[in-house]
């Protein structure tokens, strides 16, 4: 082999979910692939490790729904070691006056209607009507969206076609839906929850997935979206479902890591990538951080973009349009990540004791208008002082994660800033916000607070230098409405095909955006193996 020969058909940058989903299709093509991982251990954000002995978790990503079924099925990872249990109950909102509303097990309407016997009436429809959307944009999550170009008619025609399937799927909705579906792309969360319900505590309880990694207020426009984005998953084949990975969030991984390797792929950890190597215009290789050169007639990222073209990719060979971009493409999701031992379960003052409700997602955010004090705090102070705190204690379903009599603990904590102001560093005041996300629980659960054994604490800048995740920002890219879609991560580039030729995305910054999904993976396979061959 000459020096400049290509050693494999496609190099992949990031050994995360899609990266791992990205080279499992592509070896099963018969592909010769390579996946280089900068960390120890392949997954990215979707990792399981020991954070105190004997005690594991998962550490940045958390819970399972979103993952696509046909991933699951084309991958087959149950044969693998994956294997998903649904939550009990799917969420549990505890509130200060001692009342609290707890979802999922066929009781959420009765529940709802202890706050407002309207609302539990209205709750079918308001269901039906975004499982009825949520149908359409899942079918359209494995498709590459039309991609809006200028290189003639033979390559508009295809994006054309494409638009049309789009255009005829979008018609089987009626007018309504379809007007509902603009509305959700550009209202509010709370706008568009106020439409539907009056009580405060079922607004917040559906409000929460419009903030979720989402460094904004519920009254932000466009949240709404964001809400939809996470009714699209299912568990097991029941829609809109939460789950648990059987050995945290890694399992996902490790599972769709032996599909790969099964396949052909070969996977390299502590292999970093420091630059894309480029070629009379074209990406052939990338350069690792010990200084190997290694090249592909594919080069794949699964970074987000603005790594990639900033950070990976001198400044001269990324066009000016994509230069530009990335210069205004918005990152930062407002996240504070903290896995927790514990020495008992917590006891909550609104339901004490043990019970199904602790196997739930657990939200400490009363109202839409506690959240969006949240958000104006950190905006203002660099942190919030009353924050919004998502708890969930896998353990409870989980006992490999934990000792005998002893349990985990994930909490997901916003707002924060993503970069705090006045040079302030994220190391200097990180053990001061976990100390106050420890104690909003605790204001919650009297007596959690005596219950931690030891915490793992991962602050915005901790996120970005151990996950690549820039400004905390789990989504690679915010998912607002231009970054979505035919604009993600920008208008041409949204068939996965890079600002070069050779260079391909697949990370969450494409289409249809974050989550643990497989998808932008699934799609960019499909496009990789159509141009190879």
């Amino acid at each position: 082999m000459s020096p400049k020969s290509p050693g494999c058909d496609a190099l992949l940058i990031g050994g995360g979910h899609n990266g791992l989903v990205c080279a499992a299709y592509l070896a099963r093509a018969g592909l010769k692939v390579t996946v280089l991982e900068r960390r120890h251990i392949v997954g990215g954000a979707a990792v399981t490790e020991e954070f105190h002995p004997g005690f594991r978790n998962s550490v940045a990503s958390y819970t399972v729904s979103l993952l696509q079924p046909r991933v699951i099925a084309d991958l087959d990872l149950p044969a693998h070691g994956l294997r998903i249990v649904q939550r009990r109950r799917n969420n549990f909102l505890p509130l200060p006056d001692g009342q609290y509303l707890l979802t999922g097990g066929g009781q959420t309407q009765a529940q709802v209607a202890k706050f407002s016997a309207r609302d539990a009436d209205r709750l079918p429809a308001y269901e039906a009507r975004l499982e009825a959307i949520a149908d359409v944009l899942r079918a359209l999550a494995l498709e590459p969206p039309p991609n809006l170009t200028d290189g003639g008619w033979w390559k508009a025609l295809p994006e054309l076609l494409r638009a049309g399937r789009l255009g005829r799927r979008l018609h089987a909705l009626d007018e309504t839906l379809r007007q509902e579906l603009l509305d959700l792309f550009t209202v509010s969360a709370a706008e568009y929850l106020d439409r539907w319900f009056e009580s405060a505590p079922l607004k917040a309880l559906f409000g929460f997935d419009g903030v979720v990694g989402n460094y904004a207020s519920p009254y932000t426009p466009g949240s709404a979206y964001v809400l939809l984005h996470h009714v699209f998953g299912e568990v097991n084949g029941i829609k809109g479902a939460w789950g648990h990975a059987i050995g945290g969030m890694g399992a996902i991984t490790q599972a769709m890591a032996g599909s790969a390797t099964a396949a052909g792929a070969e996977i390299r950890t502590g292999a970093g990538v420091r630059e894309v190597l480029v070629e009379h215009g074209r990406a052939v290789g990338v350069v690792t951080e010990d200084g190997q050169t290694l090249r592909a007639r594919a080069v794949v990222a699964n970074v987000n973009p603005k790594l990639l073209y900033q950070q990976l990719m001198a400044g001269q060979d990324v066009p000016a349009p994509t230069r530009e971009r990335m210069a205004h493409w918005r990152c930062g999701s407002g996240t504070f990540r903290m896995n927790v031992a514990l020495s008992q379960l917590p006891s909550f003052s609104a339901l004490p004791g043990e019970g199904d409700h602790l196997t739930a997602g657990i939200i400490l955010a009363p109202s839409l208008d506690y959240m969006d004090r949240a958000y104006r705090d950190a905006v203002e102070r660099g942190w919030s002082r009353q924050p919004i705190v998502e708890m969930l204690i896998p353990s409870t379903l989980d006992d490999s994660l934990a000792p005998a009599g002893k349990h985990v603990a994930s909490l997901f904590c916003q707002h924060v800033a993503p970069v705090l102001a006045d040079g302030k560093s994220w190391d200097v005041h990180r053990d001061e916000v976990a100390d106050l996300m420890i104690a909003t629980v605790d204001s919650f659960a009297p007596g959690f607070t005596d219950s931690v054994i030891a915490r793992q604490a991962l602050s915005p800048l901790d996120l970005e230098r151990t996950f690549g995740l820039i400004g905390g920002d789990i989504f690679h890219g915010a998912l607002s409405l231009n970054q979505l879609f035919s604009a993600r991560p920008m208008l041409g580039q949204a068939d996965y095909r890079g600002a070069i030729p050779g260079l391909y995305l697949c990370g969450a910054g494409t289409h249809p955006g974050g989550g643990v999904t497989g998808a932008p993976g699934h799609n960019a396979a499909r496009r990789i193996i159509a141009d190879l061959g």
